[in-house]
């Protein structure tokens, strides 16, 4: 799956989306961009996206995370997947600079 960053803060992304990895909610796979309308309030300045996760930086420093997480990759202390992009509130008390996404894992860098 891909994800898209563009110059206003949204986010789109398309392709596979068997974990829910697109974040529209659905398992479907998106043959086109379409815009990720659960975020939309917020403004993205950084992405990165695994093997079937996708996390995305929002100005505010906060964290969301979306798609499998059989490994706990999303950061939300359990193992299901989420379908929309769901704030990380563990480090919510931190404000992110930066993110990096592996297949199975999940990083971000503090200020």
């Amino acid at each position: 799956h891909s994800l898209a960053l563009t110059a206003d803060g949204a986010l789109w992304s398309w392709g596979g989306g068997v974990f829910g990895q697109l974040g529209h909610g659905d398992l479907e796979e998106q043959r086109l961009p379409k815009k990720i309308e659960a975020i939309a309030d917020q403004r993205a300045v950084a992405v990165s996206v695994g093997a079937y996760h996708s996390l995305a930086l929002t100005a505010d420093g906060a964290l969301w995370s979306w798609g499998g997480g059989v490994f706990g990759q999303l950061g939300h202390g359990d193992l299901e997947e989420q379908r929309l992009p769901k704030k990380i509130e563990a480090i919510a008390d931190q404000r992110a600079v930066a993110v990096s996404v592996g297949a199975y894992h999940s990083l971000a860098l503090t200020a």
